[in-house]
């Protein structure tokens, strides 16, 4: 975007002309988005809350959350070449019946078991989701709408996630007053996650109509992403390597937000789903604008400054003993921290070849689930040990140490174009 000024009439106009430009696939795939936003965003909040009140500890949520991403990070490569052969559309249908499937088993047949086992499917329900979404969004984009599109796509899942958590704050509540129980019980938050489990498996209706593309026979070959490994594997690992760092920060911290809320702030409920709700429309209103920003300043150098600036909200969050600036730093840094997520994964899409796609994406997804498999399991075991200090010291090296291999890699080699890769050529 040329403008100096993208809030102005022109660039507001040039920002809508860019969401008309969505193709009805991509159409389809954003309502899924918002229903199923919705539904994950009431899971999110109160699933931590119903393992504990069935009496188990940190402990056993760092396992489940191990198991769930484990998976997914063993399964990613499988899944994104099964991803090809049967084609988007199946493989968003099947993720998207799998997660609730998974969810309505875990409170039908709750036990230490049962859970295992549905963080399992849930792991290769998200695995298939995630290396799918990428590619899907190439597939049915062009180059001037793209970047818009997958940050469309992140920011009406969060803001969605706003109107989930904010829901899910009240609903045990609500059905505790209908079932004579207390709003903190595990009948009262059975209740809710069994209501999200049937919103989740509505939210693949749209995904029925859309119509889908199947890849040309040689970009099917399993010998693609292959040869783009071999071909490019310092780069490959450029691209990959700050987002493993981040994920093992990420999983020491993220998945305890509210425990940290309830345990450190000695917040209730609805508090806490009040402040999921706002800190996810604060995150997809960021995300909404991180298109025109990379318009403006180029991809990497958005990554970079806005990933660095949410690490002094990181501290702020993690050792203030007020909650209103623990607050105000949460909702700062999900924003800043959140947003160039879908514009990096823009920048890595575009500079893969269209039959390696698929396999890229799933080295992404893998990275991300690395830490989130092993890290949760940690840090469980170091908040019943030493409280929540450590952790948050972990997630601050980490990130500090990601965002300065994308400025190594990407930004400060920009002047020399031979350091990057070549864009793929378009669909």
């Amino acid at each position: 975007m040329n403008n100096k000024r993208f809030f102005s009439t022109q660039g507001l106009q040039l920002y809508a002309s860019r969401v008309r430009a969505f193709r009805p696939n991509a159409r389809l795939y954003l309502l899924n988005v918002i229903i199923t936003g919705a539904a994950i965003g009431v899971f999110r909040l109160l699933f931590n809350f119903y393992v504990l009140s069935l009496g188990y500890d940190e402990a056993l949520l760092g396992g489940l959350i191990t198991a769930n991403n484990l998976t997914a990070l063993l399964v990613a490569l499988p899944v994104g070449y099964l991803a090809d052969i049967i084609g988007r559309k199946r493989s968003l249908l099947i993720s998207g019946l799998g997660i609730a499937f998974s969810i309505a088993g875990m409170v039908l047949f709750p036990g230490v078991i049962m859970f295992y086992a549905m963080n399992v499917l849930s792991g290769v329900a998200q695995s298939m989701a995630g290396v799918t979404m990428a590619p899907f969004l190439m597939e049915n984009s062009g180059d001037e709408e793209r970047t818009y599109l997958f940050s469309f796509a992140s920011g009406l899942q969060t803001g969605s996630a706003f109107l989930g958590n904010w829901i899910g704050g009240f609903l045990p509540t609500w059905i505790a007053v209908n079932r004579g129980v207390s709003a903190t019980s595990s009948t009262a938050y059975a209740g809710a996650l069994l209501a999200v489990a049937l919103v989740a498996g509505l939210g693949v209706l749209p995904l029925a109509f859309m119509k889908d593309r199947y890849l040309k026979r040689e970009d099917k070959s399993v010998f693609a992403p292959i040869n783009y490994a071999r071909q490019h594997p310092v780069m490959l690992g450029k691209l990959i390597g700050p987002m493993l760092l981040t994920s093992i920060g990420a999983g020491l911290i993220m998945p305890f937000m509210n425990v940290f809320f309830r345990q450190v702030h000695h917040q209730p409920d609805p508090v806490i789903g009040s402040l999921f709700a706002w800190g996810s429309l604060a995150m997809g209103l960021g995300l909404l604008l991180a298109p025109a920003l990379a318009d403006r300043y180029g991809k990497i150098q958005m990554v970079v400054v806005t990933q660095g600036l949410s690490i002094p909200f990181l501290i702020m969050l993690g050792f203030s003993p007020w909650f209103w600036l623990a607050t105000l730093a949460y909702f700062v840094r999900l924003a800043l921290m959140n947003m160039s997520n879908p514009v990096y994964q823009t920048f890595v899409m575009e500079h893969v070849d269209t039959g390696a796609r698929a396999t890229v994406a799933s080295l992404v997804s893998m990275s991300w689930s690395f830490g989130w498999a092993f890290s949760p399991t940690i840090s469980g075991w170091l908040q019943v040990k030493y409280g929540f200090g450590p952790p948050f010291i972990g997630t601050i090296l980490l990130y500090t140490l990601a965002v300065f291999l994308y400025w190594k890699f990407f930004w400060r080699n920009q002047t020399n174009p031979a350091t990057l890769p070549a864009p793929a050529p378009g669909d």
